[in-house]
């Protein structure tokens, strides 16, 4: 199946967004695509939001929803994409909506770690998810979907690979910053290889987000990607026989021993 990503910068306004987000669709289309990922905050973009965030939130997930839903039944391409859920409470959540070809909501994903480090705290603004692990199947494969901070986490990719992640779908804002763009491909590197699977991520790209928006093989091998661009997309034909291949030769998941308790020895 091919996959696209696309990626640009989110304003505060949903209209505005989901235009984008509707061009960047017909572009995969074209391009033979079956599914679309697209960042973190597709909705809108939290600093850009005018006036408070709990009321914009209820004023306008639905309205998201639905038309993330007529994008994909009118471009017929499955698509995954970002925004804010009410809670019934002031705090939000960050959530992940999944759409199939034919416009039907298949799952929703709630960011479960949220971002509370180098000096920001999103906790303060957004409640933490508590659904776990969500997989899709789309084309006849598994997808295991995440948010940005959720890539630091190595556990919760190994979980979506042991419930048969084919490709892992990262939808991220990256904070710019010292050493953020080495992390950002480190870890998207990392959790293919570790994992064996495909990886997917699409970033936002704008004055404080890094952009570099990437597709990587089971080997960590970057099949295509973006930089800086404020809008643009890639697409790569991810097949289950790459895995098989890489599996092949290199079976990491076959040979774990996981040891069934931990034993502590005292020193004297």
């Amino acid at each position: 199946m091919k996959v696209s990503v696309g990626q640009f910068d989110p304003s505060g306004d949903v209209t505005e967004n989901i235009a984008v987000m509707r061009s960047l669709a017909e572009e995969a289309v074209s391009a033979g695509a079956e599914l679309i990922l697209f960042p973190e905050e597709s909705m809108f973009t939290i600093g850009k939001v005018e006036g408070d965030l709990a009321a914009a939130v209820d004023q306008h997930w639905s309205k998201f929803v639905q038309q993330l839903s007529f994008v994909a039944a009118e471009t017929g391409i499955a698509l995954i994409a970002g925004g804010y859920e009410s809670s019934g409470e002031e705090r939000p959540y960050n959530t992940l909506v999944v759409v199939d070809a034919s416009g039907r909501i298949v799952e929703t994903y709630r960011k479960l770690h949220l971002y509370d480090a180098f000096s920001y705290q999103e906790s303060k603004r957004i409640k933490p998810g508590d659904g776990g692990l969500k997989l899709v199947e789309i084309g006849g494969l598994r997808i295991g979907i995440m948010t940005c901070y959720d890539l630091r986490f190595p556990e919760l990719a190994r979980g979506l690979a042991d419930q048969g992640a084919d490709l892992i779908c990262v939808a991220a804002a990256w904070f710019k910053g010292d050493h953020k763009i080495d992390h950002w491909e480190t870890l998207l590197k990392a959790r293919a290889i570790e994992n064996t699977c495909w990886v997917a991520a699409a970033g936002t790209s704008s004055s404080h987000t890094v952009g570099h928006s990437a597709i990587l093989d089971p080997m960590g091998v970057v099949q295509d990607y973006l930089n800086e661009e404020p809008r643009g997309i890639v697409t790569v034909d991810v097949t289950r026989r790459r895995i098989d291949e890489v599996r092949e030769f290199l079976p990491v998941l076959r040979n774990r021993r996981l040891a069934s308790k931990v034993e502590v020895v005292e020193a004297h």
